[in-house]
């Protein structure tokens, strides 16, 4: 359960396009962020077909909702959302509702045929498929569409950014996963990891700087294990980071998510080579047991893990912020297991993190090997303790900033005063800054006053 699939709690919901003489598309998105950038890769597609978007359920004349398979609630909450929607037909009969995403494969024959909750039903690799797909439903069909592709990766689509700020934007480099984690069920609702073609990464990082954003944030489910080829050329992670990087000193480089086990010397110099190339990494740990590390089938140990982060405090230094996703209560972990993991806390000092107890997911390999024996309330006292830790520990890492002066990329107004904007440093963390004459976009130096677990708080300095 990577970075990508921190379970966002509120669905992200489709924009107002004033664009006359089209249909209505609504999508709400659930999930991690590459079902976000699916989203606006739908809207792009649809947008050739006469749809416009809309926030406004009722005017809808097509739903979407893009799913999330991660956790455990998310099906049922899907599943209440369905039965709210489909009152709406009442008031247009001509309303077309679809499933997008990662519950889409194994939930299609229920939601169909047996609850007849839905008209379409598409899974992450045939959304170019949807405007036939529309059509069988116009002629009275049913029409789904969940066949995982190897070769698919929209790398000629410009998607249409729905939820964006104008500042920052998420670009899919790759799609799926090689990846066989015991408890994850991604590389069976996503297929195969397949890398996007280079050239068009970069494209669009270039006409996104050139549309006024500061900021882009590579996105795969194992952005290290990106490795594209045609003919002689070919590009590594590494590679592909120099050639965004290049594109302007001020367009600012994220990425996520980064797995331990292909994270690379090259791409830690690259890092260090290039300012705007952020220094944060977040690398999942999962457990700090090696033990449940190889139950998870992670492909590494605790020790591998360390090594990785003394490499990254060697390589670029002890400011770069770590982020972390970790497990509690996975099958069979005991009382010592559980100490594994706040001790690999306890050395790593981790800026931040996704902190999940275990909840099964139909056909992962956990599922059908191992047994979830471990009591909930246990898994939820680990929780408890992961989490106090991890605050423990954010305040600490914040708590070094202060003091320091950093470059901040404006992202907005604050949420809690109007008076105030915020944006985020290097290592990914949010600061507050009172906002004098300055504006979203614009890169301000900002001397760090005061810190909370969660928040740095500063002033601009010139």
């Amino acid at each position: 359960m990577s970075h990508l699939t921190e379970e966002v709690e509120e669905a992200k919901i489709t924009v107002n396009e004033f664009v006359n003489g089209t249909k209505k598309l609504y999508i709400e998105s659930y999930g991690c962020q590459m079902n976000f950038a699916d989203s606006e890769v739908v809207a792009s597609i649809l947008r050739n077909n006469g749809y416009s978007t809309t926030s406004d359920v009722v005017e809808a004349d097509l739903i979407l909702l893009n799913t999330c398979a991660i956790r455990d609630n998310a099906e049922q909450r899907v599943r209440n959302r369905l039965s709210i929607l489909n009152s709406n037909k009442r008031r247009n009969p001509s309303l077309k509702i679809g499933v997008l995403g990662c519950m889409a494969e194994r939930l299609k024959t229920q939601f169909l045929e047996e609850e007849k909750m839905v008209d379409l039903v598409v899974g992450p690799d045939a959304y170019r498929d949807l405007p036939n797909l529309l059509q069988e439903v116009d002629e009275g069909h049913k029409a789904v569409n969940v066949f995982l592709s190897r070769e698919e990766t929209y790398a000629d689509i410009t998607p249409i950014r729905l939820d964006s700020n104008g500042v920052s934007a998420f670009i899919s480099i790759m799609r799926g996963c090689n990846n066989m984690c015991s408890f994850c069920v991604v590389p069976f609702t996503r297929g195969r990891e397949r890398s996007r073609d280079a050239h068009s990464v970069v494209k669009e990082a270039r006409e996104l700087f050139e549309q006024g954003y500061r900021e882009v944030t590579l996105l795969g489910q194992n952005v290290d294990s990106y490795n594209w080829k045609n003919g002689e050329e070919s590009f590594n992670f590494a590679q592909l980071l120099e050639a965004v990087a290049l594109i302007s000193p001020d367009l600012r480089i994220r990425f996520s998510t980064s797995h331990p086990k292909d994270i690379t010397d090259e791409v830690l110099y690259t890092m260090k080579k290039y300012d705007n190339i952020c220094n944060y990494i977040h690398l999942p740990a999962q457990s700090g047991s090696s033990r449940i590390l190889e139950l998870m089938n992670r492909t590494y140990d605790r020790e591998w893990y360390l090594g990785k982060i003394d490499r990254i405090r060697e390589i670029i230094g002890e400011d770069c912020g770590i982020s972390h996703d970790l497990i509690a209560g996975f099958c069979t972990e005991t009382e010592e297991d559980h100490r594994d993991t706040l001790t690999l806390m306890d050395y790593v000092k981790f800026d931040y993190g996704y902190m999940f107890f275990y909840s099964e997911r139909p056909g992962t390999p956990a599922a059908k090997k191992l047994e979830d024996d471990v009591p909930e309330e246990d898994k939820k006292r680990r929780l408890n303790e992961i989490i106090a830790k991890q605050q423990e520990h954010s305040l600490l890492r914040n708590q070094l900033a202060v003091g320091k002066v950093y470059r901040i990329l404006i992202e907005g107004e604050s949420k809690r005063s109007p008076e105030d904007l915020c944006g985020r440093n290097d290592q990914n963390k949010m600061v507050v800054f009172p906002r004098k004459h300055y504006r979203k976009g614009e890169y301000v130096n900002v001397l760090v006053t005061s810190c909370s677990t969660a928040t740095l708080k500063g002033e601009i300095v010139d």
